[in-house]
């Protein structure tokens, strides 16, 4: 009866260590019993952590790594789980310096051969964006999975467990490989290059648009639709330079741009409209941009399909190219833009012969 009794604590036993760098702390919840793939979690916050605050009825971050964990049942009947807690902040206030930071845990993380995979729960505010900045940093092919809530967890219909759950089970399938890092939330597996939030309450919230998702999960099993193109894999840089983002509307007067120039903006990322379009005074505002020596590229607001010298006359895409702006022709959105724009000058400087190639 004793031998038995410390049987089934040695399967419930939590080993809890704690890791130097960046103040994380590091739980590890094993099964003796069986030999399991390891994964490892590395929460970063967001609405899957948070719980709602009796007073104010707003959701604030409260949940520990560890605390959801133990919200999933079944999880460690199919893998060994380690958990990173990176951060516990609302997705909002991230950063690329934070992602960078992030990225390099990763990278760490996924030396060890022990470890199948990565699963990151993050706010999915700027998730999109995020698994961008890793799928173009992390040198690995193991998978890493970003994955979230929209439902906090104190919600009695909380998202965040399944979704937990069924990234743990696409970071160990055979059928997930060579996929890069995914966004899976709802059943649903994204491309970290094509995905979007596209909804801002519905736990359907994120899909890839005409790209289409990756995958689908149902009753454990991944089922593969599709795979991705080559990956573009950065070394991490030192430092990111300073790039802004900035979107044309009706009426912009490129004051904006002005102002990118005079705080020393080593490149500018244009949200332009339809297939890479500005008005006169954004396009003046542009040149000036160009002869200080400043990389411009032009994106567009429009959720599908890139930027492409379809037009002329002051401010077309045409013309644009003409006078030196890269444009964005294989349809990153523009926050993924200024992502891909800070890596490229922070490894190839301001060569536009070089960085070209990375929108295209």
């Amino acid at each position: 009866m004793k031998l038995t009794c410390l049987k089934n604590c040695l399967i419930f036993l939590c080993f809890i260590t704690s890791s130097l760098s960046y103040g994380q702390t590091t739980t590890t919840i094993t099964h003796p019993a069986i030999q399991l793939p390891t994964v490892v979690i590395v929460t970063t916050g967001g609405t899957i952590a948070e719980e709602t605050d009796p007073k104010t009825g707003a959701a604030i971050p409260t949940v520990t790594g560890k605390d959801l964990i133990k919200a999933i049942p079944g999880l460690s009947e199919i893998a060994n789980i380690q958990v990173v807690n990176f951060s516990n902040i609302d997705s909002s206030r991230m950063s690329p310096d934070i992602w960078l930071r992030l990225s390099k845990v990763v990278n760490k993380t996924l030396r060890d051969p022990k470890v199948k995979g990565v699963v990151v729960t993050h706010g999915t505010d700027t998730m999109d964006v995020a698994s961008y900045f890793l799928d173009l940093t992390v040198a690995s092919n193991k998978p890493v999975v970003f994955t979230g809530a929209m439902r906090d967890a104190s919600s009695p219909f909380a998202d965040g467990p399944l979704n937990i759950l069924n990234a743990v089970r696409e970071a160990i399938s055979p059928n997930a490989q060579n996929w890069g890092v995914t966004v899976t939330l709802n059943q649903y597996i994204n491309s970290a290059h094509d995905v979007r939030k596209t909804q801002s309450t519905n736990p359907q919230t994120f899909d890839s648009g005409e790209k289409g998702y990756l995958g689908y999960i149902v009753d454990g099993k991944i089922l593969r639709f599709r795979n991705i193109l080559p990956r573009i894999v950065f070394q991490e840089p030192k430092q990111l330079p300073k790039v802004y983002l900035i979107e044309a509307y009706a009426g912009a007067d490129g004051d904006l741009i002005q102002t990118a120039i005079d705080h020393q903006a080593k490149g500018i990322v244009v949200e332009g409209l339809g297939a890479g379009n500005v008005n006169q005074a954004m396009f003046e505002a542009i040149k000036a941009a160009l002869k200080k020596h400043i990389v411009v590229i032009v994106a567009t607001r429009v959720s599908n399909g890139g930027t492409y010298p379809a037009y002329g006359g002051p401010g077309g895409g045409a013309t644009l190219q003409r006078y030196g702006a890269i444009l964005c022709e294989n349809a990153l959105s523009g926050p993924k833009a200024r992502i891909m724009l800070m890596l490229a000058l922070a490894t190839y400087g301001n060569q536009p012969s070089q960085l070209v190639k990375f929108f295209h």
